[in-house]
């Protein structure tokens, strides 16, 4: 486990990821019909950085290995989300999103294999 939270990478990219679906669905809300999307987006971006927080929060290997896969998951439903919102949004801001989402999902991926490694 890092030795403060500030420091695990996955945690700054997925607040920095949050800020990033806030402003790009912000413009989305003006559309009724997409009301429950951006708030399910919303959502499981938001989920990324809370349950890397939940599980650092545990103290121990197993439980934050546990709720970094419940990350991961979150972190694999808003980027398949960026890729159905190609109706609404710009293909490059997909793109750089997918991207930056991938990275994520990359470094919490390591970080479960290190975790669930045997000491």
């Amino acid at each position: 486990m890092p030795t403060k939270l500030e420091n695990f990478s996955a945690h700054r990219k997925a607040l920095e990821w949050f800020d990033f679906v806030v402003a790009d669905l912000r413009p989305l809300t003006k559309h009724p019909a997409l009301t429950r999307l951006v708030a399910q987006q919303i959502a499981s971006a938001d989920s990324i950085a809370a349950n890397i927080e939940e599980g650092y929060g545990r103290g121990s290997a197993r439980d934050y290995s546990h709720f970094l896969i419940i990350a991961r998951g979150s972190a694999q439903e808003t980027r398949g989300r960026y890729q159905r919102l190609k109706h609404w949004l710009a293909p490059e801001l997909i793109a750089t999103r997918v991207a930056l989402c991938g990275e994520i999902i990359a470094i919490l991926t390591a970080s479960i294999n290190t975790l669930r490694r045997p000491q």
